[in-house]
């Protein structure tokens, strides 16, 4: 059982950039200066938080870059110890809802191949080519809200 948070980066950033540093530089060796950049000031955050209220998962979701291109989900990481309990699912429902709730049209995210799957049974479908980003084959993937 989890509770989602969303927020700001003020509010949320510390427990969040913990888990995204675990996740991201320690288990996947994505450089530090890859994993983080400005956009998180900006950023619509979401914290997840287990039943004793530690923080497990975050994700991000950013405005869309230009008029008819889609809004962003990203650095999407859940803890090690929790994957496979529905975090992600919890984490991606709620940055979802908070783009509908803003009126985005369209949310896309760039899926690692690893979770292809995941984003795809969350009705996520592929959008252009694979490609390669910090070293990890990825997936542009879109849905609507």
């Amino acid at each position: 059982m989890v509770s989602v948070t969303v927020g700001g980066w003020n509010e949320l950033g510390a427990e969040a950039q913990a888990i995204r540093t675990a996740v991201f530089v320690e288990e996947q060796k994505v450089p530090l200066a890859l994993e983080r950049d400005a956009a998180d000031t900006t950023a619509v955050h979401a914290l997840a938080r287990n039943r004793l209220g530690l923080a497990v998962g975050t994700g991000r979701l950013l405005q869309a870059d230009a008029p008819g291109h889609p809004a962003r989900i990203g650095r999407m990481a859940v803890s090690r110890a929790v994957r496979g309990a529905s975090v992600g699912r919890v984490l991606l429902e709620a940055l979802m809802a908070t783009a509908g709730e803003r009126g985005d049209k369209e949310v896309g995210l760039h899926a690692q191949i690893t979770a292809f799957g995941f984003y795809r049974r969350a009705g996520f479908a592929p959008h252009g080519e694979r490609f390669e980003e910090a070293g990890i084959v990825h997936q542009e993937m879109r849905r609507a809200p």
